[in-house]
């Protein structure tokens, strides 16, 4: 296969294996809030959905390792416990929520059958893919993809070109944190991390080229994604800001979702939704389940018994927490990504910085702070909103869930500093 065929199968695949259920449905439901101000969201939410996952991508290119790279040098226990709370995370927030989209979306209008059943299938279904290793970049690249892309272009493209009242004004007070918040519930940055594993086992079990030729199609892969989230993305957001007028204003993710694909493309819109819903949220439920699969495995010196195991558990949790309610399962996961995103947003960052500024120190001080001022934003998002008014009026940023930002950007330019000062004390 030449590489340009290569890099275009690898690059749909990766797109696959990131847009899933809240790259589906959270861009419309912000573009509705957002009114006028869509295009300051779409800002937002495009760095936390779009340039993060991406530059984690990159990452991965330089690494061509695990996710374990990419904390080990905080420490090797460090690094196992954030792989292990990452993948934790993935397996019983995203991956079960694309089998509860997928029923509220594409299988209970229609049928009218339990979620019970609805999931228990679709987890079978993962599964099958999962096991079967080796072709998931080439299915997922040669046929899934391409389906899901057309059907996006299609409901954008109706919508961007038909008659809609002016905009409402928005309804977020920061429009831009707003967006960028929202971004965090893709899970795109912690999936970054995630499907680039997957990604470079893929590319080693096909047996393709050298670590330099590997780099760069990785690296042409990640922009090709990169490129495909952002046109989508910015459309979906769009679009719900062109139909802003069309919905009340309690409506849900979902109901804007659905209404948006009927008003463009009237009587076939459900069907089709149904099937773009099934193949995006399914794609993204495969990257997940096989990632924490291949870690595992990888932790137990290459069982292909761990493997199985794993894939089976994941797949058992995701038809267990598919049963809760979408809405429900955003809402519960937000305490968990207000703390694992800043620690997962600095390692892809310290990851893609070059050597000479991320050594070892650099990489512990920098975490360990960033940890630190993730607290605060943490403790708020579970309810103690009176307690840490105190703390978060302090911290600079605080008030857009950035409180962490600063502190970690000052600590790794001091540390680089303190090390370039010992390094010359020492050379004299």
């Amino acid at each position: 296969m030449n590489k340009s065929k290569e890099t275009l199968i690898t690059g749909f695949a990766l797109f696959s294996l990131f847009f899933g259920a809240g790259n589906l449905i959270l861009p419309p439901f912000l573009g509705f809030n957002a009114g006028e101000d869509w295009i300051i969201v779409a800002l937002g939410f495009l760095i936390s959905g779009v340039l993060l996952p991406i530059m984690a991508i990159f990452a991965h290119a330089r690494l061509q390792g695990t996710m374990f790279d990419f904390a080990k040098k905080v420490s090797p226990v460090f690094s196992v416990i954030y792989c292990l709370c990452v993948y934790i995370i993935s397996i019983t927030l995203p991956s079960p929520r694309t089998a509860s989209v997928t029923h509220e979306i594409a299988i209970a209008p229609f049928f009218g059958t339990t979620s019970w059943l609805t999931s228990t299938i679709y987890f079978i279904l993962v599964l099958l893919f999962v096991l079967n290793r080796s072709k998931i970049l080439d299915i997922l690249g040669r046929i899934l993809t391409p389906l899901i892309i057309g059907i996006l272009l299609l409901i954008i493209g109706m919508a961007v070109f038909a008659p809609y009242d002016s905009m409402t004004g928005g309804n977020y007070k920061l429009p831009l944190v707003s967006g960028l918040i929202e971004g965090y519930q893709t899970f795109d940055a912690i999936g970054g991390v995630v499907v680039g594993g997957v990604l470079i086992i893929s590319l080693n079990l096909k047996g393709f080229g050298s670590f330099k030729e590997k780099k760069s199609l990785i690296t042409k892969a990640g922009l090709l994604a990169g490129t495909g989230l952002f046109l989508i993305y910015t459309g979906l957001i769009l679009t719900g800001a062109l139909f802003g007028n069309e919905f009340s204003p309690d409506a849900t993710r979902i109901e804007v979702l659905t209404g948006i694909s009927n008003k463009t493309l009237g009587a076939i819109g459900t069907s089709l939704l149904s099937v773009l819903v099934s193949l995006a949220c399914f794609t993204t439920a495969v990257g997940i389940v096989t990632g924490t699969a291949d870690y595992f495995k990888g932790l137990f010196k290459g069982s292909s018994k761990v493997y199985t195991i794993t894939a089976v558990i994941a797949s058992i949790l995701g038809v267990i927490m598919g049963q809760f309610d979408v809405h429900y399962i955003i809402d519960i996961a937000l305490p968990a990504l207000m703390f694992i995103y800043p620690v997962t947003i600095i390692l892809i960052l310290l990851n893609i910085i070059p050597e000479r500024f991320t050594s070892v120190l650099v990489f512990r001080a920098v975490v360990f702070t960033t940890l630190i001022f993730s607290i605060p934003d943490f403790l708020t998002s579970i309810g103690f909103t009176k307690e840490m008014n105190s703390i978060l009026e302090l911290l600079p940023l605080a008030g857009y869930s950035l409180a962490w930002l600063l502190p970690a950007s000052i600590v790794f330019v001091f540390v680089n500093f303190w090390s370039l000062y010992l390094s010359k004390v020492n050379s004299i």
